[in-house]
């Protein structure tokens, strides 16, 4: 052993004598962690942050949040002596002055738009698996609240450069404001510091941008994780899992490996979309003059669906005592975006409260298997998607040679006429699916060989699955009106009674090798 081995082993010695450090590390390195390519969605979303408080802070050394006006100056010759804010003006300095400026907003805007589809395409694994179950409610709640902040973060962040497409976004906000009953006008009169745009609204939403929201992200960030550690995570059913435990590889060294290589190949995908797609060139857009909008303008996707529900909803105002309510503005740009996002974050203590299910749940359910949380879902999912196209309703129609009242017609109709349809088909989707899944424990695989009976009718031979197959099948839980609905041999809907003979059959099954060919248990597994 040299001397610098051993001066480490007294360091590492001299503190663990006084902080009981090995014996944490050595319990915690070696925590299990299962196997699925569901659970890197979450990883994205982590990585993406970091990847936004690098580039973020790269680009702070160069910004200037600031709305004072200046003569531009740089190198970007079309805008050359064009009176805009310091803020536009800095942003251009970082786009073509900087050596790696441009490359570096880019990084971050692409970044962003990965770290909002992560969380979103998260919270879908995490709702259509339950994984939001008790006792995990308070982390899908953090979930929510994550996404909530991402949507006013990046509203922020895009707004800062100050061009007149970003002014166009915040004037909408503005507007959604003031919408509000009584104290709309009061708010929006104390963000822009007076009347709009002010000279305030930039240098504050800048340090809400790089300094509050960060703070919150990163406290939530970190207890959603400890809340994972400590409660443990999920896992799919399988052979040799339970509710009590947990079959996987531990964090050191398998895991750690992977974290480490899955955030190199995120950050190599958002440069290479970085370096090869330009998003966002604020200089073809000008600086912000309230007199005038942007054509065709469009917010990043995760608010697009708030823009097309503010489009499609037809102009309808009152006056009541002296004030003016703008419900084409109120209803879809605060009071449905509230419901949805309140019903979302409640949504395990209502499936709860309806099911009548307490337990604690650590194995996740096949979407199947719960048809009417997955039509639920796939019902919200139509909702944005119709309010979605609809913020683009401009461009789809220049695109297609579309009319745009035909299409804000087509909006109207379908986000009210979709979701309800969505729902039905995916909850019929689902009980086919459990259908077929219980005809194959029960009658066997599909061979493709053919038999002919004595008496001369040919059938096919059925193989027996798997035990481990069988199993995986089978393991629901316990019935009840939300979680399972089970269907018998006539297509009705019996509680208890599929699950007892899927599971009496899979203890069969494993038992058989190979089905006996003979007419008579022929005839019985057909029977069956």
């Amino acid at each position: 052993m040299t001397a610098r081995e051993r001066a480490a082993g007294t360091v590492a010695n001299y503190v663990d004598e006084r902080t009981g450090a090995a014996k944490w590390l050595k319990k915690n390195l070696t925590k299990v962690f299962p196997d699925h390519w569901s659970f890197m969605l979450g990883e994205i979303a982590l990585y993406s942050f970091i990847i936004l408080l690098l580039s973020g802070t790269f680009l702070t050394f160069w910004f200037d949040p600031s709305q004072r006006e200046v003569l531009y100056q740089g190198d970007y010759q079309p805008l050359s002596g064009i009176k805009m804010s310091a803020a536009y003006a800095s942003t251009l300095h970082i786009s073509f002055d900087i050596r790696g400026g441009l490359l570096m907003r880019q990084i971050h805007h692409w970044a962003a738009l990965l770290f909002m589809a992560a969380i979103v395409v998260h919270l879908l694994r995490v709702f259509f698996t339950g994984a939001f179950r008790k006792p995990r409610e308070f982390n899908w709640i953090i979930g929510v609240g994550l996404l909530t902040l991402g949507i006013v973060e990046g509203f922020l962040g895009y707004s800062l450069p100050d061009d007149l497409l970003s002014g166009t976004g915040i004037r909408i906000a503005e507007a959604i404001i003031q919408a509000m009953p009584i104290v709309g006008s009061y708010i929006a009169f104390f963000a822009f510091d007076g009347l709009f745009p002010g000279e305030a609204f930039i240098p504050r939403i800048f340090t809400v941008h790089v300094l509050l929201l960060p703070g919150i992200f990163l406290a939530l960030i970190t207890a959603h994780l400890m809340l994972v550690w400590y409660q443990k995570h999920t896992q799919y059913p399988g052979p040799g899992r339970t509710e009590k435990n947990i079959v996987g590889y531990p964090l050191m060294p398998v895991y750690m490996a992977k974290a480490g290589g899955f955030f190199f190949i995120v950050f190599g995908v958002t440069a290479f979309l970085s370096a090869v797609a330009s998003i966002n060139p604020i200089w073809l857009y000008g600086p912000y003059t309230p007199a005038q909008v942007s054509a065709g303008s469009q917010p990043d996707w995760y608010m697009g669906w708030l823009d097309g529900l503010v489009r499609m909803f037809p102009p309808i105002e009152t006056h009541a005592f002296g004030h003016t309510l703008s419900w084409n503005i109120l209803i879809p740009g605060v009071i449905i975006p509230g419901i949805l996002f309140t019903g979302m974050a409640l949504y395990p203590f209502i499936e709860s409260w309806i099911t009548g299910d307490k337990r604690e749940h650590h194995l996740l359910d096949r979407p199947r298997n719960v048809p009417n949380r997955t039509a639920l879902g796939v019902m919200a999912l139509t909702f944005t998607t119709v309010a979605l196209l609809n913020g683009g309703n401009d461009i789809i129609a220049i695109q297609f040679n579309l009319s745009i009242n035909q299409i804000m017609w087509f909006s109207r109709i379908g986000i009210l006429v979709l979701p309800p349809i969505a729902f039905v088909i995916t909850k019929r989707i689902c009980l086919s699916l459990q259908r077929a899944d219980r005809d194959l424990v029960l009658h066997g695989r599909e061979t493709g060989r053919l038999l002919r009976l004595p008496h001369g009718e040919f059938v096919e031979v059925h193989e027996p699955i798997s035990p481990e197959r069988a199993w995986t099948l089978t393991q629901h839980e316990q019935p009840n009106p939300l979680v399972l609905n089970p269907v018998d041999d006539h297509g009705v809907r019996r509680p208890g009674t599929l699950l007892n003979k899927l599971r009496a059959r899979m203890s069969r099954a494993a038992t058989e090798q190979v089905a006996k060919p003979n007419g008579e248990d022929l005839k019985e597994i057909e029977h069956h």
